[in-house]
């Protein structure tokens, strides 16, 4: 499931109207109260054209507010006499200023930028400094103006500042705002086309937009023509059209130059033929010849912007436009109806074939289904050229820059005397090849097309157009009166018009019309009521579409006949004929699968069947793998594999995997119990299909069995069925418990494992390496759960997804997964690599480093080396969908090319510099998952409560990529999914965030300072304010999780705090106490039981990172436990135990000998420090 996103499109009245992805009719958007010409959407808002010639915008609503902070400084000097004051020396800075000191900013002098706007509060004065609370007052003191401030007061400080702050916030969601003239600058003339794009340009920070737009001279950015229509896509690709049919490509835009610097001149289509529409996308781009025919170009990216050469599509469109995902929309020449490329994929990017969106709109009153190629209208639409006598009136030469056109035509005799409509007249449309014929005062003549399907499959051909389909019929004349019809204002013209001729009449010329044609007038009913509207213009750069998702736009039609024809066939059918059918069928397929079985009859068997007796069975599958021999000689080795399972009478099963192997030319063979595997593990390897088979022995050396497959399908399967069985012998089948532990590796691979009763016992736990994990499908970053079975997910592209409680998807596709709640999931997220370079004093900054400096192409670390060409996604699985480009977010900053120093800031004695690439990449898959949209997220928790708690909601908080805190609405154990998102205000961006059970909300700053949420509670949901808690000193904290009562952090060098004296009288504690070091995150779960993600854990070779780890020891009076037991890992990134409430029966243990002592002491225990150092 992807998030509901929206379909623009104006009609021939300029009302505008949006077509979501999981609707079934179009909206009118009500709000506007005048009528549009041109709008460009992208996802969060929408730009227009209106016929008052201004700009508009359309900001959608949110669950998030669109939120400005405003700042200013207030700076003091001490003297002798008053102390610290705003007497301040003629050489100091403004008493009021920004961050530099070198602009005034009063108080007074913050205004709205328009009425739109609204303050959210008054100013108020920011106490925090650095990710510490500073003295009351918020003062922070220096020796002089400008120093480095700090927040203690100092014999020597002679200058103090302080922070003011305010948020104003944007009120005039959903509604079509007039962008102010004092914004838009003194414009020679009205706007005429208007398009934006650009917010993934090059190392461009996602969200900037970047407007382009035309006046009605057709003047642009040095163009070196006039301009008639423009399109920019999300990347940098920027395509116009000039009045003569040529089309311009800007060059040179980039990070540092949005504008670009160049145009460049790209021949038509085709020959004669001047374009008269252009639209792009990131590697496409799609034009409209004048003779409406379509052609796609190919080789288009952001290294070649212009493209090599022209291929022509089926179809004949007035306009068109490219999308998000580089999906195509268009208009049909014929119908005006709106058409939607289908089959367009990274693969295949021309696409298919057209289809037409045929669904109603929201004030039809009738929702009927009618012909595509009908033509019937209650009005007008624009576009063509018309069949009208010879004596029509043309657009007069006197004013050659005019672009209004005034059409006339002679009424027949008998309707002379007849009240003559009023026909609408646009201008500045979309259609340019009639603004072009009339601008040369060209007359063309038409023949009456013929009847035909609308737009068939093409078959592309380079510079070549292919056979269009028939247009639809032509129309017939109106010889309805009465009273005029209500037209619209849309920068209209009337005319006296005369009807067209009879049918049989001599042949007339036609008239080529600037974006009106005259039809059949049924003024019998309202345009409201017609069936077909008239579309002047789609926009589809705000509408999410990719090829595994079903639109309902089409089916509507279709779907109404062919139940109509299937319900009338099936009334002359007879039963004796059906099942004669059916028995004929039956021995066509019986004989055919004979026929073919009998050509494979020699094949070796793949799976055998031996029956022992009447009571068991042994099934046995073989293979061929490489198995992974870690000792030397280090090498993969070529083995034969074998599965042996046992299947009893009573149900039970069980099995014994053999891996047989020749060493020395002696035949040797190792064997695992299905019954003792503990995991499977997809293992992130570029050249390998490989996998790792853990037991509790081998999870507590860090030592699995590594197997590697021939393909990617082959080791699926073998993985597929190898859990299956180890299901199957533990009993454990369907979905995951309530009470399940959750964890994901660092490859985003998900896995749950059911809790025993003994797991949190106090004296005998079940030591964790003995955990059986199981994977779910599905692919995720973060994943949080309470014991009511609420479970939630947040991918690498910060997308939300919540649990739909079903199993399987993935590979288990099929085999051992649920036949629904299974749902498309996708991932994107970016593939780092560095380039490295060495000062000399020849030739500067340079790739020719000194014999012992790290490769000049790197990974972080700079002992591999990785280059453009020969890094690879992470796995098969993965797919490349961008180039490389220059990252400019690293940590430190960088400068205008992207270089850093390694240290972080450049000095005079910086010789050696980098800069990081990255590169996206997507994984497409399935898995038990929903999309929760619209706001992207970071960090995720989940209240934990006991299973048998009654709670109506249950709370859940988050954080987006933004760092706004919300609250999520209407979350229960039925609906896990939750209704909306409750915006929480906040001072600063956060990034982590956890609720106790007694609903103790506390936050992680992004600049490391931690927060405590007051009054939070089931009535008071967001609570009240927030309460600033001191970090540990010199530390800066990155996570936080609180349970019952405990709460405890991670900071950013990896070590473990507990927060001392934590009381429901006073919930902000008083002190941080370390626990250990080397944890990368931590969950505290109901019981306050604390399991975390450790580095550097000693395994029997090497040191393992990511390791799956609890603490032993922790109880009521004891709650930051003794000692560490240690699970699977290494490779995992992410474990909640938020949802396992299962306590631990209580039994009374008789006093322990110094024999048992020894014997249950735990395998592995640290007391403060899982590295054991």
């Amino acid at each position: 499931m992807m998030p509901n996103s929206l379909l623009w499109a104006v009609d021939v009245y300029g009302r505008v109207y949006s077509l979501s992805t999981a609707g079934q009719q179009w909206d009118h958007c009500r709000e506007a109260h005048l009528e549009f010409k041109r709008i460009t959407a992208v996802e969060q808002c929408c730009w227009s054209i209106a016929c008052d010639h201004n700009i508009y915008l359309n900001v959608h609503a949110s669950d998030v507010p669109i939120r400005n902070q405003e700042d200013t400084y207030e700076n003091q000097r001490w003297n002798p006499v008053d102390g610290f004051s705003d007497r301040l020396l003629p050489s100091d800075r403004w008493q009021w200023s920004d961050v530099t000191g070198l602009k005034h900013q009063p108080l007074v002098d913050f205004q709205l930028p328009s009425e739109n706007w609204e303050w959210e509060g008054d100013w108020y004065i920011d106490e925090n400094f650095g990710g510490e609370p500073t003295e009351k007052g918020g003062w922070t003191y220096a020796i002089d103006f400008p120093a480095t401030y700090t927040k203690d007061k100092k014999w020597n400080s002679c200058v103090r500042r302080r922070r003011w702050i305010r948020y104003r916030r944007y009120k005039a969601q959903d509604t079509w705002v007039k962008i102010p003239s004092d914004q838009t600058g003194c414009l020679p003339d009205p706007f005429n086309d208007i398009t934006c794009g650009g917010w993934e340009i090059t190392e461009e920070p996602r969200g900037c937009l970047v407007l382009w737009a035309v006046s009605l001279q057709g003047k642009e950015v040095d163009v070196p023509g006039e301009v008639v229509q423009i399109s920019s896509g999300p990347g940098d690709l920027v395509w116009a059209v000039l009045w003569e049919g040529h089309l311009l490509v800007r060059e040179g835009i980039g990070r540092d130059c949005l504008s670009g610097s160049s145009w460049v001149t790209v021949e038509s289509p085709s020959p004669g033929l001047g374009a008269v529409h252009v639209a792009v996308g990131v590697n496409v781009v799609w034009a409209i010849t004048k003779d409406h025919k379509v052609w796609f170009r190919r080789g288009v990216n952001s290294h070649n912007p212009c493209g090599s050469s022209w291929i022509g599509m089926v179809g004949e469109m007035v306009m068109i436009n490219v999308g998000l995902n580089d999906q195509v929309w268009g208009i049909g020449f014929e119908d005006r109806a709106v058409y939607f490329r289908q089959g367009v994929n990274a693969s295949e990017l021309s696409g298919k074939t057209w289809k037409i969106v045929s669904v109603s709109r929201d004030n039809d009153r009738s929702h009927s289904c009618a012909s595509a190629s009908s033509l019937q209208s209650a009005g007008c639409f624009f576009g063509g050229e018309v069949r009208v006598q010879s004596q029509a009136s043309m657009l007069s030469e006197a004013d050659p820059e005019s672009e209004h056109i005034v059409v006339g035509a002679l009424s027949p005799p008998e309707m002379a005397d007849e009240p003559k409509p009023r026909i609408p007249k646009v201008t500045s449309d979309s259609f340019i090849s009639e603004l072009v014929s009339d601008r040369e005062g060209q007359i063309s003549h038409r023949e009456a097309p013929s009847a035909g399907p609308s737009i068939p499959e093409e078959d592309s051909t380079e510079k070549e157009g292919e056979d269009r389909a028939s247009p639809a019929p032509a129309l017939t004349p109106s010889h309805s009166g009465g009273m005029d019809p209500q037209w619209s204002n849309v920068d209209l013209e009337e005319a006296q018009t005369l009807l067209m001729s009879p049918p049989g009449g001599d042949a007339a010329e036609t008239c080529s019309l600037s974006s009106v044609a005259t039809y059949n007038l049924t003024l019998e009913e309202p345009y409201a009521q017609d069936e077909h509207p008239k579309w002047a213009w789609v926009s589809g750069g705000g509408c999410l579409v990719n090829c595994h998702m079903q639109l309902n736009w089409f089916s509507h039609c279709t779907s109404t006949a062919l139940n109509s024809s299937m319900q009338a066939m099936s009334l002359s059918i007879t039963p004796a004929q059906t099942a004669a059918w059916r028995k004929q069928i039956y021995d066509q397929l019986s004989e055919r699968s004979k026929r073919e079985m009998e050509n494979f009859m020699h094949y070796e068997q793949a799976i055998e069947q031996t029956v022992i007796d009447i009571a068991t069975s042994v099934w046995v599958k073989k293979g061929s793998m490489q198995w992974w021999r870690n000792w030397k000689p280090y090498k993969w080795i070529d083995v034969q594999f074998a599965l042996e399972q046992f299947s009893a009478a009573d149900g039970n099963k069980d099995g014994i995997l053999f891996i047989y192997y020749t060493f020395n030319d002696e035949k040797k063979y190792l064997h695992v119990f299905i019954n003792e595997v503990t995991i499977l593990v997809p293992v992130l390897n570029e050249a390998k299909h490989s996998f790792a088979i853990y037991t509790a022995e081998r999870t507590k050396q860090r030592w699995p069995i590594r197997l590697a497959a021939a393909t990617e399908l082959e080791m699926q399967d073998w993985l597929a069925l190898l859990s299956v069985s180890c299901c199957d012998s533990r009993g454990i089948n369907g979905p995951p418990s309530k009470q399940a532990i959750w964890s994901i590796t660092c490859k985003g691979d998900i896995f749950v494992s059911e809790p025993a009763k003994e797991l949190e016992a106090s004296l005998y736990p079940t030591p964790c390496d003995q955990m059986f994990w199981r994977q779910v499908g599905g692919h995720l970053r973060i994943v949080e759960s309470n014991s009511l079975g609420v479970v939630w997910g947040i991918g690498y592209d910060h997308t939300a997804w919540v649990h739909t409680g079903g199993y399987g998807g993935g590979f288990f596709q099929g085999l051992a997964s649920s036949t629904d709640n299974i749902y498309t999931q996708t991932d994107v997220k970016n593939v780092y690599i560095y380039e490295n370079q060495r000062w000399n004093p020849v030739t500067g900054f340079t790739d020719r480093g000194l014999p012992t400096d790290r490769y000049m192409w790197s990974d972080a670390s700079g002992l591999k080396e990785c280059t453009k060409n020969n890094t690879k996604p992470p796995s098969p699985n993965w797919t490349w969908v961008s180039d490389w480009t220059v990252d400019y977010s690293v940590a430190g900053g960088a400068d205008k090319e992207g270089w850093q120093s390694y240290h972080g800031y450049k000095t005079l004695k910086d010789f050696v510099r980098r800069r990081r690439w990255a590169r996206k990449c997507k994984l497409t898959t399935t898995g038990p998952w929903q999309e929760v949209p619209p706001v992207p997220l970071c960090d995720i928790t989940i209240q934990p409560c006991s299973p048998k708690s009654t709670v109506e909601q249950v709370a859940l908080w988050a954080i987006s990529n933004k760092g706004d805190v919300l609250c999520r609405l209407g979350v229960t154990s039925l609906t896990p999914g939750g209704s909306s998102w409750l915006h929480v205000g906040s001072d600063q961006p956060f990034k982590s965030i956890s609720i106790g059970a007694v609903h103790q909300v506390w936050a992680i700053a992004k600049d490391g300072s931690a927060f405590y949420r007051g009054s939070v509670s089931a009535q008071n949901t967001a609570g009240d304010c927030w309460y600033h808690i001191p970090s540990p000193a010199g530390q800066k904290l990155k996570q936080v999780s609180v349970g019952r009562t405990s709460v405890y952090t991670v900071d950013e060098n990896e070590n473990l705090w507990y927060r001392h004296g934590v009381t429901p009288s006073y919930p902000q504690g008083s002190s941080w106490e370390h626990i250990s070091k080397n944890v990368r995150k931590v969950s505290v779960g109901p019981l306050d039981q604390v399991w975390i993600i450790a580095d550097k854990v000693q395994g029997s070779h090497s040191l393992s990172c990511g390791t799956v780890c609890r603490r032993l020891g922790v109880l009521p009076m004891e709650p930051k436990g003794h000692s560490w037991d240690y699970g699977i890992g290494g490779g995992w990134d992410h474990v909640t135990v938020r949802g396992n409430a299962m306590e631990a029966p209580r039994i009374i243990m008789p006093p322990l000998t110094d024999h048992s002592i020894k014997h249950s002491a735990p395998r592995s225990t640290l007391d403060r420090d899982p590295t054991g150092s």
